[in-house]
């Protein structure tokens, strides 16, 4: 079938992660879409993906999948490639499913896009929409024939719901062979937060070096606290040590899309603006008039963000109480 979309469906405690729905919804919008699930779970997972757009999915419950890193996963995915060839193979930019499209496009030839936030099919070709440099977007495609692979923006679609669909449901009985099960999980370590998680959160207030030392990251943390949200960072003060790599909001950190996005201290670079400038609301609070940030701010503050956030934080929690 000429526009059959197959979307990897990543699985984390047992349950889809949500990125992967959102591609899965954004396949049935494009044609015919049929989930891949792997792991010990994928069999109590498969008949919910239904409601999410796949029409059929195919299953194979090996937790090899679970306890080996990428290869088991690439084995079984170029196998089926080759065999079923279908139109195009959508993948949630993640850690992991970044390595297995990497790794699939050398082994098949197949050709990779990524950081893709559109598709659509025009005439038969596949035309994927790319930002390119913060500004800029650009048009690709795959020129040769086969199936293609796009990775896409995290956000850049919504979790599509399809009350009553049923998917078909197929079982795969192939081989993991010894060679793909060499790199092992250990061990599994859970970082602890509190409050929500910064791509889930509705509101973030976010970082930069405007804030003048790593000890003021504090007032961030206060302010997104009051709120009950997410503190942010940008990757200036993540690479200088800061914070850890989670925080970091950007072009190579995290794709957000709150509601309401508060920037502090934050001149607005352009690898920062490509992983916030969809937030519905933006406030950027910043000493330096012409800070590109104040371009994408619906409301902006010219000011020193150690003095505005205690007294902003300090507004929030009287009315709160």
């Amino acid at each position: 079938m000429s526009n059959t979309i197959w979307v990897l469906v990543e699985l984390e405690n047992g349950q889809p992660v949500r990125s992967s729905l959102e591609v899965l919804g954004k396949a049935a919008k494009l044609g015919r879409a049929e989930a891949v699930v792997l792991g010990a779970a994928a069999a109590h997972v498969a008949p919910t993906l239904g409601e999410y757009g796949a029409e059929k999915v195919y299953v194979h419950a090996d937790a090899a999948y679970d306890n080996y890193l990428t290869l088991p996963a690439v084995e079984t995915l170029s196998a089926l490639l080759k065999e079923r060839q279908p139109a195009l193979l959508l993948l949630a930019t993640t850690y992991d499913l970044r390595d297995i499209a990497a790794r699939l496009n050398i082994r098949n030839n197949t050709g990779l896009i990524t950081d893709a936030t559109d598709l659509a099919f025009e005439e038969g070709q596949l035309k994927v929409t790319v930002p390119w440099g913060g500004e800029t977007v650009v048009t690709a495609t795959h020129p040769q024939q086969g199936t293609g692979i796009v990775l896409t923006r995290p956000k850049a679609f919504s979790v599509e719901r399809y009350e009553g669909r049923t998917a078909e449901i197929e079982t795969l009985h192939i081989s993991i062979s010894a060679e793909a099960q060499t790199i092992k999980v250990l061990e599994t370590v859970e970082v602890k937060s509190e409050g929500p998680a910064l791509e889930d959160a509705s509101v973030i207030v976010s970082g930069g070096r405007g804030l003048g030392k790593p000890e003021n990251f504090r007032l961030v943390e206060a302010l997104a606290t009051a709120l009950g949200g997410a503190p942010g960072a940008t990757r200036a003060i993540v690479d200088a040590g800061w914070l850890p790599y989670s925080y970091q909001v950007g072009q190579t950190g995290k794709t957000v899309k709150p509601t309401l996005y508060i920037a502090c201290g934050i001149s607005g670079a352009i690898q920062h603006l490509a992983g916030m400038k969809g937030s519905k609301y933006i406030v950027a609070i910043n000493k330096d008039e012409h800070a590109p940030i104040f371009s994408v701010a619906d409301y902006g503050v010219v000011g020193d963000a150690l003095t505005i956030l205690p007294k902003l934080t300090e507004e929030v929690q009287r009315r709160k109480a």
